[in-house]
């Protein structure tokens, strides 16, 4: 495998959008999902199948993995998390490719994760970050579609450390 590389080009199938904060004296709204979207008309193309949270404490890698079926959408509601994106699929016009993205609901923001695609992420708060995934395969315990490497594997080589510029 050729040596994987950050990079600012957005890995082949990511979609960001920025989300529209609703804000008044009561507090703040701002949606996730809406099956009107463009975004999530292209990923889905039918209902939404599952959405959790999950959580990850601050320092702790959660990494890395990647779905043969299911598309992933995360949105951080709590916190400040990193994700990374790491593009090793052969056939991708951005083999190799890394990127990285910082989300929480000070900027919140809904990324979609392909099919294929390693992912991972940290928490980079002093406190937990909290993220919502809507995605498009129902969780099966007996049949996982989830494909594991270690969190510092040496075949993508990302070096999770926080840098202090």
């Amino acid at each position: 495998m050729q040596m994987m590389r950050l990079t600012k080009a957005r890995i082949d199938g990511v979609f960001v959008k920025d989300l529209k904060v609703q804000l008044d004296e009561r507090g703040k709204l701002f949606e996730i999902a809406r099956m009107d979207d463009p975004q999530f008309v292209s990923v889905y193309g039918k209902s939404i199948q599952q959405v959790y949270l999950t959580t990850a404490n601050p320092g702790i890698v959660k990494a890395w993995h990647y779905h043969k079926k299911q598309t992933d959408c995360f949105c951080c509601v709590a916190g400040v998390m990193k994700l990374v994106l790491a593009d090793t699929r052969r056939n991708s016009p951005t083999f190799g490719c890394i990127n990285e993205f910082f989300l929480g609901p000070e900027a919140p923001k809904i990324v979609t994760i392909p099919k294929e695609v390693y992912h991972g992420f940290m928490a980079v708060s002093h406190e937990p970050a909290t993220v919502i995934n809507v995605v498009t395969e129902c969780y099966n315990s007996k049949e996982p579609d989830e494909y594991r490497k270690a969190w510092d594997d040496k075949e993508i080589g990302y070096d999770w450390t926080i840098k202090n510029f």
